[in-house]
């Protein structure tokens, strides 16, 4: 159990990227969402058309009158059932553990001796703002690809992920930058605080301007603002804790 709790990172990864793959899949495998009267005419020859697919289990079929012609093979979908599934296996325990994570052992703690924090803390807040911007701009061109060919799964599946991947990428610049002292515990709950803070204002932001499903280009720079602005609150919360550790 020790080895998979320790590996939990891995198996939400997997279950997040096989995920996506698993929603373009099926979504190149059903007729297209933009004309799928020409895909039944051009895979099956059948005139007029109307396409009915499922998400799970996944199918296709065109049906022309009284006529059901089948545009995804019974053997596709029963693999492609099948694969959905241990992947939602994945997607669970790892999202299960990961979050385990966050209540587990401390760690060992970093000390600030020797350290010039005014200096790390400015590095924190620069650099990581700078980074987490970078990083929107991924996620950003990333909703797009899931949505397009992943549709409404795969536009679940891109939030669970992009909140997942920007909480371990602030907890590493955490750990790297962040307050001191401090342990590999809390560098992960403040990064995941970060993380999940940062796409919740850019979400807000992005449904307030009627903008949503698709990010904006804007949302880059809005992600490192609020970047900025929540590890400030961390550090000066931070500082404060260690002051009053200190006089007492």
């Amino acid at each position: 159990m020790d080895w998979v709790r320790r590996r939990a990172g891995s198996l939400l990864g997997l279950g997040l990227i096989g995920g996506l793959v698993w929603t373009a899949v099926v979504t190149l495998s059903q007729p297209s969402g933009f004309d799928p009267g020409e895909s039944c005419a051009r895979k099956l020859g059948v005139v007029d058309g109307v396409a009915r697919t499922s998400w799970f289990p996944p199918s296709a079929s065109c049906v022309s009158g009284t006529e059901v012609h089948q545009y995804m093979s019974t053997t596709k979908s029963a693999v492609l059932s099948v694969i959905g599934v241990l992947l939602l296996i994945c997607l669970v325990i790892g999202l299960v553990l990961s979050v385990q994570r966050l209540t587990g052992e401390p760690g060992p703690t970093l000390t600030a001796d020797g350290v010039d924090l005014r200096r790390r803390k400015r590095s924190h807040l620069l650099f990581g703002a700078l980074d987490l911007a970078v990083a929107y701009a991924f996620v950003t061109f990333l909703t797009v690809l899931a949505i397009v060919f992943g549709e409404l799964p795969g536009g679940f599946l891109v939030i669970a992920a992009a909140l997942v991947g920007l909480s371990a990428f602030c907890t590493v610049l955490d750990r790297h930058m962040g307050p001191l002292p401090s342990t590999a515990l809390e560098s992960r709950r403040r990064g995941t605080v970060v993380g999940v803070g940062t796409y919740g204002v850019v979400f807000a932001t992005t449904a307030l301007s009627g903008q949503l499903p698709f990010f904006r280009f804007w949302a880059i720079p809005v992600g490192g603002i609020a970047y900025a602005v929540i590890v400030a609150v961390q550090w000066s919360r931070a500082t404060s804790t260690t002051q009053v550790q200190h006089s007492g």
